[in-house]
């Protein structure tokens, strides 16, 4: 089965084409327009012109992602050949939604095609399942180029015990932990398309508390890969903040108190040089990925789960990865009875991409009449 994935549920314009067989899953094309650029300007992403963007790049992301996975050039005729498209239908922004919801809805109805709205979170979640193959590594380079993260990160930089995700690999129950700009959320899934929301967000993400961070410290936005960046080269005994509802008998997740310490801080200090800035960053990344990490295995320790797939746009974060993959049994992995494998996507599908769309469709085949959808930018589990 051939599905068409559409995402523009924030400030990304992407489609890819998936291949699905049975539980295999295959990226056959995967392309990206961005408008970073522009929102870096200002620190932070401005809805209406995220949405005119939108708006100019969706048909030419559509047809670059026909022509780079099937033979013909026609792209009317090589929409034909799909057998379904699959859109992301919320949350997100309203104006960014439509385009793509808009987009698809008249696709599916001019070619009388399947259409499967796609919650924007589940659709992370499925990142895990996309089998990549030495096609799609070309394909994933040019996606980094043109996303936050940069080229210069590979997606295939992994520590060895941390498997880049082989959906034939996965294993039922997992734990899903989506982490990103605007949700820090964990869910128990016991087969695909049963989500049992653990816990969330009360206010700040885990994404949202590193752009935060980044513009008290004077850095560029999306903050989070420059703060991984200076962290490498900070001091961990400098500074120490709190871990927000970390020893609290709760799932869920807090980082506004994290960010106002921070800020308490950089407000004391006299002078903020290039190493207190570096010192703050690897103090804030710590304390952020602490509550992560510990959290995460606490979960998976009561619910017995066999597998953890991390997903969301901070999953991309190297060291959140090398955390998880010093997995052991007295950090909350109970050894004997149960073996936990622990997934991420190729670093290239973390951010927001139609890829993950496609394959959440894939494993979730519900199509819905075109008349009935609706962006829905409130939507959650």
């Amino acid at each position: 089965m051939k599905i068409l994935g559409i995402e523009t549920s924030c400030d990304e314009t992407a489609a890819a084409l998936i291949e699905g067989e049975n539980d295999h899953v295959v990226l056959k094309a995967n392309v990206l327009a961005t408008s970073l650029a522009l929102h870096a300007k200002t620190g932070g992403i401005i809805p209406e012109q995220a949405a005119r963007e939108q708006a100019k790049f969706i048909l030419p992301v559509i047809k670059e992602t026909l022509n780079k996975s099937l033979d013909t050039s026609d792209p009317l005729e090589s929409l034909r050949t799909i057998d379904a498209i699959a859109v992301t239908y919320g949350p997100g922004l309203i104006g960014s939604l439509l385009v793509g919801v808009e987009t698809a809805k008249t696709l599916a109805y001019v070619l009388n095609k399947p259409i499967i709205p796609v919650n924007h979170m589940v659709g992370h979640i499925y990142a895990n399942f996309i089998n990549t193959s030495l096609r799609d590594h070309e394909v994933a380079r040019r996606f980094e180029e043109a996303s936050p993260l940069g080229g210069k990160q590979s997606h295939l930089r992994l520590p060895r015990s941390l498997s880049v995700a082989r959906n034939d690999e996965i294993q039922f129950p997992l734990l899903a932990l989506v982490v990103s700009g605007g949700h820090t959320d964990l869910l128990l899934m016991k087969r695909h398309g049963d989500f049992q929301l653990l816990g969330g967000t009360r206010d700040d993400a885990a994404g949202e508390a590193f752009d935060k961070i980044g513009r008290m410290l004077g850095l560029s936005y999306p903050a989070g890969p420059e703060i991984e960046k200076l962290a490498n080269l900070g001091n961990p005994k400098h500074f120490h903040f709190p871990r927000p509802l970390l020893h609290e008998n709760t799932y869920e997740f807090s980082f506004s108190g994290l960010k106002t310490a921070v800020l308490r801080e950089v407000k004391a200090t006299k002078q903020l040089n290039n190493q207190t800035i570096r010192d703050i960053c690897r103090a804030a990344q710590d304390a952020i990925i602490d509550v992560l990490v510990k959290k995460t295995l606490r979960a998976a320790k009561e619910h017995n789960v066999k597998s953890i797939l991390l997903s969301g746009g901070v999953s991309a974060n190297q060291t959140l990865r090398e955390e998880f993959s010093r997995l052991n049994p007295s950090q909350g992995i109970p050894s004997g009875q149960l073996s936990t494998q622990i997934f991420a996507p190729a670093k290239s599908l973390c951010t927001d991409n139609a890829a993950m769309i496609a394959s959440a469709a894939y494993f979730n085949y519900n199509p819905v009449p075109w008349q009935e959808i609706t962006a829905d930018p409130e939507l959650y589990f």
